[in-house]
């Protein structure tokens, strides 16, 4: 064979060819045709893929859990929630993409100042003022980056900015324009409201078995029943990776004994101070003059050390501490700025520092107070050394247990036993699952990655484990069918109060509005046989109770001939007749209150041209979101009657 090869290289290479070429050629094609069916919008020519998305969005998530650790988890899976994340990205490449074409660059300098002015970033700094660069790079590592790619994000953010910053920051809105505004919006209204609701008609509505089945059978969507399954799921997440962990005694002791002074916290100090402030744009000239004032409270703090307080009082520009004497009670050396800090921690009590320049202006010190850190015993601090061994130890070993539970539930996917036993996890049951979460739920079962994955065909058919699926940062799960009942029309005998009840509400809605329709008609007809509630006063900030499409309605209504009556229609909640008697102007505002309301406006007015600049540079840049949006929120099955 081999032989046979080797006479007819040629040939054997020529075979090969016409067999392996064809193959890359087709790989290739199927493998952009897919690139192409997981391009979820475009912007500039440029593709967004479904795995762009899911990075923002499970970004996105982390960041909201972080701020609102109490936030309902099934809110941010919802798919509404997913779109918003999706439309916040393709923003984000339209700006970028404003940015490039209008040549708008961040400086170096303006990067090093956005990073310095960010909290979190500040909180690295050393006692020198200089940057943990160790503490930095785990920061930013945590997130899936580099340094380097992090000041990239951060510089294309603020390139980005100066595009919509060229229009929200220039706009303005005269005192006309805002009173014009807000006489409209915030009105009130002299009204007089009869409302018809359904509850009150439902009592006229006489209904037979009759009219019970044949509502039933021509309106049988609205009582069909979901797809249920009754499951059995496993969840890894942290904790359990925790209480995994059985600690050596002596790894306890031993970190104690390394760790004990920075365990039992740091020496404070109290100092009080007289400042004399410069501007961090002040000239030579200026700081000069600011050092030669500082040298003379100085000689007269040095003069009588006991009018400290006084002088402070008296000549300190620190309007936080000038009114206490100069008093900043005690702090760590980490709380103030370093030249400062280094003063102070050098000093002994009652000692007066010469004058200390700083970043704010020049110091006069005096040290009133020194806190020495109270030493804790190993048996007090044992509890809180544990905890955070265990938390360190489980956050190595997360990794390791994910890729474990992610490879057991493919590998063994008959059964989540196996992966329980070898990780320690508790196989979980669940019955009468849906896919639409049941009002209440929350956690695991209201996850809607995890719930499609459970009613995916193939899981359904062959009642298999679902991939290891992510729900929140540190939390995996896997979960499987047991018992499948497809989605059914709910028999009429099981479900006739349902039937009887949505029947009664329709037909209640229906009289409710006939007659506050025929009402409305009556009292324009004869204004003189008008019987309506007493008078109440309606604006956008007193509701008086009223729906909201009625008090718009209200605000809305003309207004040129007075009293007029309108009609409100409410679906489901029946109907409203109101009489508009007077209009009551807005009281216009003076002073602080009518500069804040101007600057209210102004920020609307830079909503408003924000929202419309970036309309067209979504026109421009062809931004195409290829995906249908999500309703709102489900119709009501009772507006349908």
């Amino acid at each position: 064979m081999f032989e046979f090869i080797r006479k007819h290289s040629k040939i054997v290479m020529g075979l090969l060819f016409l067999l392996i070429i064809p193959s890359f050629v087709l790989f290739g094609i199927e493998r952009r045709n897919n690139e192409q069916a997981q391009t979820v919008a475009t912007v500039d020519g440029q593709g967004i893929t479904q795995n762009e998305w899911d990075n923002a969005h499970r970004n996105e998530v982390e960041r909201l859990r972080a701020s609102m650790p109490t936030l309902d988890p099934s809110l941010l899976d919802s798919p509404q929630a997913r779109y918003a994340s999706l439309e916040r990205l393709v923003r984000d490449h339209v700006l970028a993409a404003a940015a490039r074409k209008s040549n708008l660059v961040t400086s170096n300098q303006r990067l090093a100042s956005a990073l310095e002015e960010n909290p979190t970033i500040a909180s690295l700094r050393k006692p020198d003022g200089s940057l943990d660069m160790d503490r930095y790079k785990q920061l930013v590592g945590a997130q899936g980056m580099t340094p380097a790619t992090f000041e990239a994000g951060v510089r294309s953010d603020l390139s980005a900015r100066q595009v919509m910053e060229g229009v929200t920051g220039t706009s303005f809105a005269t005192s006309a324009q805002v009173d014009v505004a807000l006489n409209a919006f915030l009105g009130k209204r002299e009204v007089q409201v009869a409302s018809f609701n359904t509850a009150d008609f439902e009592s006229r509505v006489t209904l037979t078995d009759a009219d019970l089945e044949a509502f039933y059978k021509s309106n049988q969507t609205m009582f069909q029943a979901p797809e249920q399954a009754n499951i059995q799921y496993v969840v890894l997440d942290l904790d359990t990776v925790k209480n995994s962990i059985t600690l050596n005694p002596q790894d306890v002791k031993t970190y104690y004994e390394q760790n004990a002074a920075r365990l039992s916290g740091q020496e404070e100090r109290r100092a009080s101070h007289i400042l004399i402030a410069v501007p961090k744009d002040a000239t030579a000239s200026q700081r000069d003059k600011a050092k030669a004032r500082a040298d003379e409270l100085l000689a007269m703090v040095k003069k009588d050390p006991a009018s400290f307080a006084e002088i402070a009082k008296k000549y300190s520009q620190d309007p936080g501490s000038a009114a206490k004497g100069g008093d900043l009670d005690y702090f760590t050396r980490d709380a103030m700025v370093k030249p400062f800090a280094d003063a102070v921690f050098a000093m002994k009590t009652g000692d007066i520092s010469g004058v200390v320049p700083t970043e704010y202006g020049f110091h006069i010190i005096k040290l009133t107070g020194i806190k020495e850190p109270k030493p804790r015993s190993f048996e007090e601090m044992k509890p809180e050394i544990e905890a955070n061994l265990k938390n360190q130890q489980a956050q190595q070993k997360f990794a390791q247990a994910a890729d474990d539970f992610t490879n057991s539930v493919y590998e063994q996917s008959d059964s989540l036993q196996p992966v329980a036993d070898k990780l320690k996890l508790k196989v979980q049951t669940a019955n009468n699952v849906t896919l639409k979460p049941a009002p209440g739920v929350n956690g695991v079962l209201a996850n809607a990655k995890f719930l499609q994955a459970l009613f995916a065909p193939d899981s359904i058919a062959k009642k298999r484990n679902t991939e290891a699926i992510e729900i929140a940062p540190n939390q995996l799960v896997s979960g499987r069918v047991t018992q499948y009942t497809p989605s059914r029309i709910q028999p009429f005998a099981e479900i006739k109060d349902q039937v009887r009840q949505r029947l009664l509400a329709i037909r209640g809605a229906a009289l409710a509005k006939t007659e506050g329709m025929a009402k409305l008609a009556t009292w324009k007809a004869n204004p003189a046989a008008t019987v309506l509630p007493p008078a109440v006063v309606v604006s956008r900030d007193q509701t008086q109770n009223l729906a909201g499409p009625v008090v718009e309605a209200i605000l809305r209504a003309d207004s040129s001939t007075l009293p007029s009556l309108i009609g409100v229609d409410l679906g489901a909640q029946g109907y409203v007749v109101a009489r508009i008697d007077k209009v009551i102007p807005r009281e216009p505002s003076t002073g602080a209150a009518a500069a804040q309301e101007r600057t209210q406006f102004t920020q609307w007015v830079a909503s408003a041209e924000g929202l419309a600049y970036y309309d067209l540079l979504k026109e421009r840049f062809n931004a195409t979101i290829k995906v249908p949006k999500p309703p709102a929120k489900a119709a009501e099955e009772l507006a349908k009657g």
